[in-house]
C-alpha cells in the first residue's frame, strides 16, 4: 500500500525507471550479440530476434520517458513524445514481419541451412531468465502502483520471453534432428509476434490518454 505521503509510490517508480533502463540495455545488448552470431552461423531466427530486440529498445524508450514524466507529477497519459516512439515501434515490427516471412520462405524453397544454433540457444536461455525476472517485478511495481503504462510494459517484456523460447525451441530442434527447415519456422514464429506487437504498438498510440493513477503522485 502506497503511503499518503507518497513515499512508496516515489520509491516504486524509481525502481520502475530503473527496470525500464535495464531493459532498455539489455535489448541493446541482445540486439548486438544475437544480430552478430545470426549473420555469422547464418541463422535467420537469431537474426530476426537480434532485430526484434532493438525494435523493443525503441517501446523502451518510450515507457522510460513516460515514468519519468510520471515521477515529475504529470498524469499517466502517453505524450507526444511516446506516441511517436510507439508509432516507430509499430512500423518496424511490420517491417521486420514482413522481411522474415520473405526470408524464411526463400530460405525453406532453397534449402537453405545454418552452419549452426548453438548460440541461439545459448543466448534464448538468457533471455527466458532475464525476462521472466523483469516481467515478474514490472508487473509487481505496475500493480502496486496501479498503472496500466507499466503492466503493459511488464506484458510487452513477457512476449519478449515468448520469442526467446521459439528461438529455444528451433535452434534446439535444429542442434537435435540437423533439420534445416526448422530454422525458418522459428523465424515465422517471431514475425507472428513482431506482427502482433506491432498491431498492439499502434493501438497503443492510438490511444491518447490512460486513466490517470492519482496514488502514484502522492
Amino acid at each position: 500500500m502506497i503511503k499518503k505521503d507518497g513515499q512508496d509510490g516515489k520509491a516504486l517508480l524509481r525502481r520502475a525507471s530503473i527496470l525500464a533502463l535495464i531493459t532498455i540495455f539489455y535489448n541493446l545488448a541482445e540486439g548486438v550479440v544475437s544480430t552478430y552470431f545470426g549473420i555469422s552461423d547464418e541463422t535467420i531466427a537469431l537474426t530476426g530476434f537480434g532485430l526484434d530486440s532493438f525494435v523493443e529498445l525503441l517501446s523502451g524508450l518510450g515507457i522510460f520517458h513516460m515514468i519519468e514524466r510520471i515521477k515529475k507529477g504529470k498524469k499517466e497519459e502517453y505524450g507526444r513524445f511516446e506516441r511517436t516512439a510507439l508509432t516507430i515501434t509499430g512500423i518496424a515490427f511490420y517491417i521486420l514481419a514482413i522481411g522474415l516471412v520473405f526470408s524464411s520462405i526463400l530460405n525453406i524453397y532453397f534449402g537453405r541451412t545454418p552452419t549452426s544454433t548453438f548460440w541461439g540457444i545459448v543466448i534464448s536461455l538468457v533471455s527466458i531468465s532475464v525476462m521472466w525476472i523483469l516481467v515478474r517485478m514490472k508487473l509487481e511495481i505496475g500493480r502496486k502502483l496501479n498503472s496500466d503504462a507499466i503492466v503493459a510494459d511488464a506484458k510487452c517484456t513477457k512476449a519478449c520471453m515468448y520469442l526467446s523460447l521459439i528461438l529455444l525451441f528451433s535452434s534446439a530442434g535444429y542442434e537435435l534432428t540437423g533439420i534445416g527447415y526448422l530454422d525458418s519456422l522459428g523465424a515465422l514464429g517471431i514475425a507472428f509476434w513482431s506482427f502482433k506487437e506491432g498491431k498492439e504498438a499502434h493501438e497503443k498510440a492510438k490511444k491518447h490518454e490512460i486513466e490517470p493513477n492519482e496514488r502514484a503522485f502522492g
